[in-house]
């Protein structure tokens, strides 16, 4: 192997962990009982909307406004009327978020030994390149990495061929020669395998660590 790519977002970083935080802390300060159910619809919505962005369906900002018109009925809050106002809105649940931020305990080990393997790094996520970069810097990995390779910055996201070729072009690497590393069995092993990578599931809930797929 010569390059490494990581999925991020509950590769890398903890995106559930933080996320359900956020979530119970926000509605919290809207006055509502954070319950897990309200979590487990907040994960729904997300995982409706979002591939909606990645579609080119909607903007970036457009998704979360999405997402806001289909949870604040569920806590009894009415959508604020303008989008200025329901950007505003969500900042309230950012706010949150990116205070809770935290990579997992593994990641950084991780990255030490794909770089004292000699390997390049790459990272490969469906994400806005601002705030994927921002990711990684807020947890302190973005020194180990050599390319960050978005669907925002790319114009095509995960399970696209493109996608895959693409973040090995930016390593200098051939795709036989790279490894790539997901949460997502589909975006992150099966298609990457189907683009000609070496690919790897990292399944937390089996107890899979990242040090062990390297």
């Amino acid at each position: 192997m010569k390059g490494v790519v990581f999925d991020l977002d509950d590769t890398l970083f903890d995106h559930r962990g933080s996320a359900t935080f956020a979530v119970r802390s926000w509605v919290a300060e809207l006055g509502v009982a954070p319950t897990d159910e309200l979590v487990v619809e907040w994960f729904a919505i997300e995982d409706r909307v979002y591939p909606r962005w990645l579609a080119g369906e909607l903007t970036h900002q457009g998704q979360r406004r999405a997402r806001l018109h289909e949870f604040l009925p569920l806590v009894g809050h009415p959508v604020p009327p303008t989008e200025g106002e329901q950007d505003e809105f969500f900042e309230g649940y950012l706010k949150h978020y990116r205070g809770s931020w935290i990579a997992f305990p593994d990641a950084r080990p991780a990255l030490e030994v794909a770089r004292g393997n000699g390997w390049r790094i790459g990272v490969l996520t469906n994400g806005s390149t601002t705030q994927q970069n921002a990711k990684l810097a807020a947890i302190g990995l973005a020194e180990f990495v050599d390319v960050v390779c978005t669907s925002e910055s790319l114009g095509v996201s995960k399970p696209d061929p493109v996608a895959y070729q693409r973040v090995c072009e930016a390593l200098g690497c051939e795709p036989s020669d790279v490894l790539m590393i997901g949460d997502n069995l589909e975006l992150d092993v099966l298609a990457a395998r189907r683009a000609g990578l070496t690919a790897r599931h990292l399944d937390r809930a089996a107890g899979h660590g990242l040090l062990e797929l390297l």
